[in-house]
């Protein structure tokens, strides 16, 4: 039986892959799970070993990629991220593969068959080496580390802004019977509320989009949205007064005000800093 890793910030995600990992023909056990590049560390630290690493690209405290540069990973890995293929090139230098989100089922059952084969080939017996080497066949040896250079170079192309053209310029929203189109500059935030993404203008109404929070974070001008904590995702010129929390956290005051049953708007902890540095560019 295989064992894994989870590495995912977004509780909605990670529940749903340990679900399809659960459902394969072989279920595969899942060794812990972690929100953060600091939290993945630690478990890798800890042991054992998983078989797999199923790793987020964009995690609460930074890019996933900064776990190499501080553990040897050795087994493969498998890509889950919401970043289209045309940054995710390099990423098969050593992983098994990737999966955009929201995860296929079925490409999920193909990437873990191809793990299964690869973990098969790389647990051959020495007679079976031995055997292989006189036909002329080579077995295939533990995958080394990944690449230092290609993931630098990957870590760069991943934190360049996309081109504008690329970024969302408006939402078509439903009211009763009618479509509406809403303006991105006419948006103030978004938020969480009961399982719906809700999209809150500037004008003080409120839209269910059908888009989750990772999904809105790709798509939108991350010089103009942030991402304060797993419900929040606002514009700058939506946040009106910032304040010292406890424990170093911060509390954002938004305008149009929140829900008051949702309590206060807070940077999640980890972010703080990359907050700073957001608002201080």
């Amino acid at each position: 039986m295989l064992t894994a890793l989870l590495v995912e910030d977004e509780p909605l995600a990670a529940r749903r892959l340990t679900q399809l990992l659960q459902k394969q023909p072989d279920p595969i056990t899942i060794l812990g799970a972690a929100e953060s590049v600091a939290q993945a560390v630690a478990l890798l630290q800890a042991g054992p070993a998983p078989d797999v690493l199923f790793l987020d690209v964009h995690l609460a405290d930074g890019l996933s990629f900064e776990l190499f540069e501080q553990v040897e990973i050795r087994c493969p890995v498998i890509f889950t991220t919401a970043y289209d293929q045309y940054a995710l090139r390099a990423f098969k230098v050593n992983s098994v593969d990737y999966l955009l989100k929201p995860i296929d089922e079925e490409e999920l059952r193909l990437a873990i068959g191809k793990l299964r084969q690869r973990i098969g080939n790389q647990t051959d017996t020495p007679e079976v080496g031995i055997k292989s080497a006189v036909s002329g066949t080579k077995v295939p040896e533990p995958a080394p580390a990944l690449d230092a250079a290609t993931l630098a170079a990957l870590v760069q192309q991943l934190r360049q802004p996309a081109p504008q053209a690329s970024y969302k310029a408006q939402f078509v929203v439903r009211v009763g019977e009618h479509l509406k189109v809403v303006p991105v500059e006419q948006v103030a935030y978004f938020f969480s509320l009961e399982k719906a993404t809700l999209l809150q203008s500037t004008d003080g109404r409120k839209y269910v989009v059908d888009y989750t929070m990772e999904q809105l974070e790709t798509l939108l001008d991350p010089q103009q949205f942030f991402r304060l904590n797993r419900a929040y995702l606002a514009r700058q010129a939506a946040i009106h007064d910032i304040i010292h929390y406890t424990n170093s956290r911060l509390q954002t005051i938004l305008k149009p005000a929140p829900p008051e049953s949702e309590g206060p708007v807070l940077v999640s902890r980890e972010k703080v800093s990359v907050f700073k540095s957001w608002l201080d560019r």
